[in-house]
């Protein structure tokens, strides 16, 4: 396949960064994508490669950090992004849809979510909503597990935690890294000990752990607690100028589940990112007929019947 991941080399202009020269032109058949270091997106954005290669358009993916990514949709050094997650990353998107150079295309993710989370066999013991916490502070020895500090969830909970918000006031939010906090929920789940932590699906953790979202009237991490939208985002020009893209990413979509199966494999089970696209395509051959109605080749002709030839559906 002719598309790459690079890496960001620090220091660099964007354009050099992202080893491009100029935005793309109209009539330029190549789709360059900004791919941060997530699985889930990593191994999206290979999908979309495999698919559209057949259909003559040329893919790069450039691995770089979210605000490069944001400022090359806004330049046009880069064209697509899988992962704009709202409301998270609001503050990013706001400005430049308001300035009209980035547009959204499509919720590439339905499903999607965060909030805290215990494991199943907390939950079944009472601990079904953030109402219920504060009465069981003990058994989490009044400490809520985040991934970082300075993360849009830290924020909300030190937040809740200054305003004593659902009685969380003596509470302490233990921040380590996702990593870290993942090891930590994994190691209580091992000796069915009571944990609180920060969740978030897609991921793996909805497949590897027995876990459940509690339920937040107050709607802390967002409306419909914690619903969050994984937004396609297009710089606006190149959007124009490639309606055949700009439909193809519309149908471009997944269930949480499917994205988390994503992200076990590629990121919890190590298989290499080409594989664990093309076992998704393979998987589903009709999920993949229905991303491509209404889409073309690059000269015109159905989607679908190219594709299906090319890889083998």
């Amino acid at each position: 396949m002719s598309h790459s991941l690079r890496p960001l080399l620090g220091g660099l202009p964007l354009a050099a960064a992202i080893g491009l020269a100029m935005p793309a032109q109209a009539a330029d058949n190549s789709v360059n994508f900004g791919v941060p270091s997530w699985p889930g997106i990593t191994v999206k954005t290979e999908i979309a490669s495999q698919l559209l290669e057949p259909l003559g358009y040329t893919t790069q993916s450039d691995n770089v950090g979210l605000q490069v990514i944001y400022q090359g949709l806004k330049s046009g050094d880069l064209d697509v992004f899988l992962g704009g997650w709202l409301p998270a990353q609001e503050p990013m998107l706001t400005p430049m849809e308001d300035s009209g150079s980035v547009t959204r295309i499509a919720n590439n993710v339905d499903g999607a979510q965060m909030t805290l989370a215990v494991p199943e066999y907390v939950y079944e013991q009472g601990v079904t909503s953030f109402a219920d916490l504060d009465a069981h502070r003990d058994m989490f020895e009044g400490e809520i597990y985040g991934f970082g500090a300075g993360s849009a969830a830290s924020e909300i909970l030190n937040k809740a935690i200054d305003n004593d918000t659902w009685g969380l006031g003596d509470w302490q939010l233990v921040d380590t890294s996702t990593v870290g906090m993942l090891s930590a929920a994994r190691d209580a789940i091992s000796r069915e000990e009571p944990i609180v932590w920060v969740g978030w699906t897609p991921h793996w953790m909805n497949i590897e752990m027995p876990m459940r979202y509690l339920d937040d009237s107050k709607n802390l991490f967002g409306k419909g607690n914690g619903a969050s939208q994984v937004l396609t985002l297009m710089n606006a020009d190149y959007a124009d100028a490639h309606p055949n893209l700009t439909a193809f990413f519309e149908n471009f979509t997944f269930t949480a589940e499917q994205q988390s199966w994503m992200i076990k494999a590629f990121g919890l089970d190590k298989k290499g990112r080409e594989e664990v696209a093309n076992t998704w395509i393979q998987d589903h051959p009709k999920r993949i007929q229905d991303m491509l109605k209404g889409v073309t080749t690059t000269n015109g002709k159905p989607a679908w019947p190219i594709v299906k030839e090319a890889l083998s559906l």
